[in-house]
């Protein structure tokens, strides 16, 4: 059943000269659940951000007391039995697929779909209010964006096994302690405290923030030895490519950052 609001008006969009996109989840009276085209907006919109040249750090957040409570169950069956595999149409692919550092400012209520998608964030910043809960084993939904294998990489695999396997809520403070999120914040600091880490994130090299995004994200899905061989080899691709202009460059950011700061620059 789709939700009496027009429907584009249940992912918004908002976009700042100063490059912070921030995305919506606006469904708050049904605790931000997502119907069919809710999901496929919410690509969209990721996919959107990922081609625009001004867009430099993409926020995503949610409307009310939720962030997002994952799929609309009373739509389960069009969401489930569609067209599942059509990867435009997935918002955690496209996510996935996004070169832009991306921000979740979960602000209450993060369950099993909304989960994975706060998992699927490059940095969490979470709210006192936060709440991580996944349903699947609680209603016979088999996991698709990625909860069963991040989770464990992220907080360990005995303690995802309990919160998995359990359903139990996962509050802020837990999550906080066990590495799940970076940053705990009251309520009405959520907001300022991930446009704050937006902005120290756009003030970097801006090439930079995107390859070490890239390599980090990528690394992660190999061993460590592999991982390690990855870094080597995009860092000398890289090296091998720059030219005297860039050199030229790089002093050039470093000499305007540096005039940026009040103390005096390092001798060393």
């Amino acid at each position: 059943m789709e939700d009496s609001q027009r429907s584009g008006d249940l992912i918004l969009v908002k976009k700042r000269e100063n490059g912070i996109a921030c995305i919506t989840i606006n469904r708050p009276k049904a605790l931000n659940s997502l119907t069919k085209s809710m999901i496929t907006d919410l690509a969209k919109a990721f996919q959107s951000l990922n081609g625009d040249s001004l867009v430099k750090v993409i926020i995503i957040t949610g409307a009310g007391r939720a962030f997002c409570s994952g799929v609309d169950l009373t739509a389960a069956q069009d969401v489930f039995k569609g067209d599942v595999k059509n990867m435009d149409t997935d918002p955690v692919y496209q996510m996935e697929q996004c070169r832009k550092p991306i921000i979740g400012a979960i602000n209450g209520y993060a369950v099993t779909g909304g989960f994975e998608i706060a998992l699927t964030c490059d940095i969490l910043i979470a709210s006192t209010e936060a709440k991580f809960i996944d349903t699947h084993s609680k209603f016979g939904i088999f996991p698709s964006w990625g909860l069963s294998q991040k989770l464990p990489r992220i907080i360990g695999v005995n303690r995802a096994r309990e919160v998995s396997l359990t359903a139990m809520p996962l509050n802020g403070q837990v999550a906080e302690m066990w590495g799940l999120v970076s940053r705990l914040v009251p309520p009405a600091d959520l907001m300022k405290t991930a446009e704050s880490v937006a902005e120290s994130i756009i003030g970097n090299h801006e090439d930079m923030v995107l390859r070490y995004k890239a390599v980090i994200n990528d690394g992660m899905k190999l061993a460590l030895g592999n991982a390690l061989e990855l870094e080597k080899k995009r860092a000398h691709s890289y090296y091998e490519g720059m030219d005297p202009e860039m050199f030229v460059k790089m002093q050039k950011f470093i000499s305007g950052q540096s005039s940026q700061k009040t103390r005096p620059p390092s001798k060393l």
